[in-house]
């Protein structure tokens, strides 16, 4: 659910956004001064002020941490931010899509059928979800061999190589 449907905006400061997101202090502050996230609904205006951060921010904020514990250099994920804002023309692009990480590069996955490298601009990735293939392949021995003769594919024949 986004902020703009609920009735009032939370905002967490500073301590509270360092414990839920599991990072220290000098990590968010560092994050805010060099613009890698910075608070969404409150910026720190001088001394005593404090920063406000969204439920969104923090979800972000989570993503970066955990990009980093996947073994992600953090001018990696600085780089891969400011991609992901250009080509989804967003300030929140950690939220709107899924990431995935092998540590060496971030892929973002808009839907179950795009996903693209983002060091490589959008290039595409192939991959296979293996639930729909097994689904597929039982679909065509079903239509190709009557019921009645298998009733199962565990039951096929083996084929031996030659």
């Amino acid at each position: 659910m986004s902020e703009a449907n609920n009735q009032e905006v939370v905002g967490y400061r500073a301590p509270q956004v360092c414990k839920f997101v599991g990072i220290t202090y000098r990590q968010l502050d560092y994050w805010a001064r060099t613009e890698l996230l910075r608070p969404s609904l409150q910026e720190a205006s001088g001394s005593g002020s404090q920063r406000m951060y969204s439920f969104t921010d923090l979800v972000q904020l989570k993503v970066i941490k955990r990009l980093l514990d996947a073994g992600m250099s953090l001018k990696k994920i600085r780089s891969a931010v400011e991609i992901l804002r250009t080509q989804l023309a967003s300030d929140e692009p950690l939220s709107d899509v899924t990431l995935l990480s092998d540590g060496h590069t971030i892929y973002a996955a808009h839907s179950a059928d795009e996903v693209v490298d983002v060091f490589r601009r959008g290039q595409g990735v192939f991959g296979i979800a293996v639930g729909p293939v097994q689904d597929e392949v039982a679909g065509a021995i079903h239509e190709l061999v009557p019921a009645s003769v298998v009733s199962t594919a565990a039951e096929l024949p083996a084929v031996e190589a030659n």
